[in-house]
């Protein structure tokens, strides 16, 4: 009989894994949305939202995924025929670049690869070489959630100024938000998106745009239609604009409780260094299965890895063996390749580590994926889940500011 018998855990790089107590703050009637609490609160959501992403600017909330947003920041800020530069080193930072064609944008991809940071260098080359000034919009990502590496936005931000380039900077940070350091204001990003599913630990159905008055101006010369239209949500006094049409109110609610927990109780600073420990927790156990076995982390330099999502690759058929065993045999649900080429597809999966974990729940994915590997005579090094506790066992938790 088969010991997966008890709870199972999502360790994918989203949607993670709900709180109990965010999953009760829906579990209610409807409300009013006419008056009453719902109206009551979406401007302490939106106050939140930006001390999450560190700025002052400007925010709005969509009915929508990560792709939604994508659409939403484009269609407020771009025109068919306007041109942007790409920054694509994985699956979702290309997929951006793809949105924006459909839109009628003429799109120059700077490719990395799936295991390369984008050199802030040969940014600055791109749009130095764009004398007539013709680029409206650089986008990058933050976190790319399928390589799992991560881009160092303040030197990307560095390289648009060295070159002396007005484009907008647009960055996506979807699978980074509440997990990795972000300050949006500090860092000069002009556009941030992202949404609900991931470090935020709500139920897929929400996305969220933050953007400056830089931004902002651009609108005048886009046309985002109605829905996508971020003026009303972000600067509109009545309830009903704010949402174009009737609010997600058990979504609100869920946002409300995420937002308690992340800003109000544990605080940024300590959700980052929570996600950094637990980041290297599971590169230490990947390092340690390394030595002497199938396994490679995507990313060899770990200054470059997301503390969200870690990619590791395998020897051929390698990766799908040790996810079907956890899912079967474990209950342990671990993500699988996107972006590589279809002949590896088989030969790469992900962790997910973000949003709502603890020292139990990742030290319970890492023991099942090294039973799987005994379990299967897969070849690996030891000493994995010991490398591990002595990562987590030095965590210190900084001061809450």
């Amino acid at each position: 009989m088969s010991l997966n018998q008890g709870r199972s855990i999502l360790a994918i790089p989203g949607p993670s894994v709900i709180p109990d107590r965010v999953l009760n703050a829906m579990h209610r009637p409807s409300a009013s949305i006419y008056d009453g609490e719902l109206v009551e609160m979406t401007d302490g959501l939106l106050d939140d939202l930006k001390r999450v992403a560190g700025t002052d600017g400007l925010a709005a909330i969509y009915l929508a995924n990560g792709h939604g947003a994508w659409e939403a920041a484009l269609r407020n800020t771009l025109k068919t025929g306007d041109k942007i530069v790409v920054l694509s080193n994985g699956f979702f930072s290309h997929k951006w670049g793809t949105v924006a064609e459909t839109l009628g944008v003429e799109v120059e991809f700077v490719e990395y690869g799936m295991t390369e940071y984008a050199d802030p260098m040969r940014l600055e080359e791109v749009l130095r070489a764009d004398t007539a000034g013709t680029v409206k919009a650089v986008l990058a990502v933050q976190s790319e959630t399928s390589s799992s590496v991560r881009n160092d936005i303040a030197a990307l931000r560095g390289a648009i100024d060295a070159a002396g380039h007005d484009a907008l900077f647009m960055v996506d940070c979807i699978a980074s938000l509440g997990c990795d350091r972000f300050e949006m204001d500090a860092l000069g990003v002009d556009v941030m998106v992202s949404a609900g599913q991931k470090g935020m630990m709500n139920p897929v159905g929400l996305a969220f745009v933050f953007f400056n008055h830089k931004a902002d101006a651009a609108r005048a010369h886009a046309n985002p239609g109605q829905y996508w239209d971020w003026t009303d949500r972000a600067k509109s006094k009545s309830f009903y604009p704010r949402w174009s049409g009737s609010p997600p109110g058990h979504l609100m609610f869920a946002l409300r409780e995420t937002l308690d927990m992340m800003v109000h109780e544990e605080g940024m600073p300590a959700v980052w260094a929570r996600h950094e420990t637990i980041a290297k927790a599971v590169w230490a156990a990947c390092e340690a299965w390394g030595q002497a076995g199938a396994l490679r982390l995507n990313i060899a330099d770990p200054t470059r890895r997301a503390t969200g999502v870690t990619t590791i690759n395998t020897d051929p058929g390698v990766a799908h063996k040790i996810r079907m065993w956890c899912q079967n045999e474990a209950g342990v649900t671990l993500g699988n390749s996107l972006g590589f080429p279809p002949e590896e597809l088989e030969d790469h999966f992900r962790i997910g580590h973000m949003g709502h974990l603890n020292i139990h729940m990742i030290m319970g994915v890492l023991g099942a994926i090294e039973t799987a590997m005994i379990a299967q005579n897969i070849p690996h090094g030891s000493g994995a889940l010991a490398a591990a506790a002595q990562v987590l066992s030095a965590h210190a938790n900084p001061a809450r500011t």
